[in-house]
């Protein structure tokens, strides 16, 4: 089986979600729709940038529309409980029916970084404290751990504090998780036994290559098609174990080996992916979104390069600190760096850029979904921007949309 790269983005599409309705336009998004969004993509990844909207809220916004964001709060920290944070693609909100497939890693401790495995292996017994005062005392942050730390705090990498590394540590290894995040962002930590539904936590266990098999099934049918890179990156796992998943699944039939025009590499499609005739969507997508965050496919997909700038030098930067695409039909067509500044009410476009084939509806488009997302975020203006090839028609644009 051959796909061209039009349909094999369009399957990609679908099966993120892009071709179905957003409830947010005219509607209510509710709990139901937010299940749907869990279910199909299986994490939101977080990040503490808030220039913007944080990383996790995006997602739901790009494939619902505007929501209240209590939602996901519900979601991730009450019951009935749908999301448990952990390293999946990187840091996220998890589907918790992924609980058991993430056992290996937590069990592994594989992709566990220095100062978490240096604190382990050299200060046990603090370590043993720092759970047993969860297990005493939680929920707690770290900061309430801190306050009662029998020594004085020491920096480690990342100038965390010995009692924060403890806590990532225990968290990678599944031993304390996160009961929810407070108004300052923090991590609430408490045992998992408390947290983590019994339907989940008192799972059979899996083996890292049942929990393999689950994980690559479920980033197939996340993504459509793709290569095993794609699907590997997915979660972040091992070659050899997600290529060993990758047979067993074309073996049952769930995966079907294919290839897509101009790529170098065989790619797989899941058997339930569906191939639209065209595809409508529009949005602006976060730079973690997981249409978007493996580079390489999103530039082979969409002949779209993007890459996000906000470490790199102010004087260097091409487009922005904070830039996301816009999705359009089945391209993406332009790209946008926004701010939002919440003490003005202003949704602040710096700069919007077009690709060579870009539509000339973008500008028209790109207006209506900046002044929906400044209403999602509670903001009263659009700024036009400054900068750009596409400034010129968007300022325009954003003037015909006035309310």
């Amino acid at each position: 089986m051959a796909l061209t790269v039009l349909q094999a983005r369009r399957i990609a599409l679908a099966a993120q979600g892009f071709t179905r309705p957003r409830p947010g336009l005219d509607s209510t998004v509710n709990a139901r729709h937010l299940g749907k969004v869990i279910e199909r993509l299986g994490f939101f990844q977080i990040d503490s940038v808030n220039v913007l909207a944080r990383a996790q809220y995006m997602p739901v916004f790009s494939r619902l529309g505007p929501y209240d964001q209590e939602l996901l709060h519900r979601a991730a920290g009450r019951r009935p409980r749908r999301l448990f944070e952990y390293w999946a693609h990187e840091a996220a909100l998890v589907d918790i029916n992924l609980w058991q497939a993430f056992q290996f890693r937590m069990e592994s401790g594989a992709r566990m970084w220095g100062s978490m495995a240096e604190i382990a292996e050299y200060s046990p017994e603090f370590v043993q404290w720092v759970l047993d005062e969860v297990r005493d005392q939680g929920p707690l942050t770290a900061r309430q751990v801190e306050h009662d730390a029998p020594r004085e705090k020491a920096n480690w990498g990342w100038n965390w504090s010995e009692v924060k590394i403890a806590l990532e540590y225990l968290f990678y290894k599944g031993r304390v998780t996160a009961a929810r995040r407070n108004s300052a962002f923090e991590r609430v930590y408490d045992l998992p036994e408390r947290v983590i539904p019994p339907a989940q936590f008192n799972a059979p266990p899996l083996d890292s290559a049942e929990a393999h098999v689950v994980l690559v099934s479920h980033a197939a049918r996340a993504l459509g098609v793709g290569t095993s890179q794609c699907l590997r990156d997915y979660f972040r796992m091992s070659p050899e174990l997600s290529k060993a998943a990758i047979e067993t699944l074309v073996d049952t039939g769930e995966l079907i080996l294919t290839t897509i025009a101009g790529w170098n590499r065989p790619a797989y499609l899941h058997r339930d992916a569906v191939q639209p005739r065209k595809v409508s969507a529009r949005a602006l997508l976060s730079p973690f979104d997981p249409l978007v965050f493996e580079r390489t496919r999103t530039e082979k997909l969409f002949d779209f390069r993007y890459r996000i700038e906000i470490y790199v030098p102010a004087e260097k930067r091409v487009h922005g600190y904070y830039v996301l695409p816009f999705l359009l039909g089945d391209r993406l067509v332009a790209r946008v760096d926004l701010k939002a500044d919440r003490q003005s009410g202003t949704l602040i476009v710096h700069g919007a850029w077009a690709e060579s084939h870009a539509p000339d509806s973008t500008a028209d488009e790109l207006a209506q979904e900046l002044r929906l997302m400044a209403g999602w975020l509670g903001l009263a203006t659009v700024a036009p921007p400054a900068k750009g090839d596409l400034a010129g028609e968007l300022s325009a644009a954003l003037a015909r949309h006035l309310d």
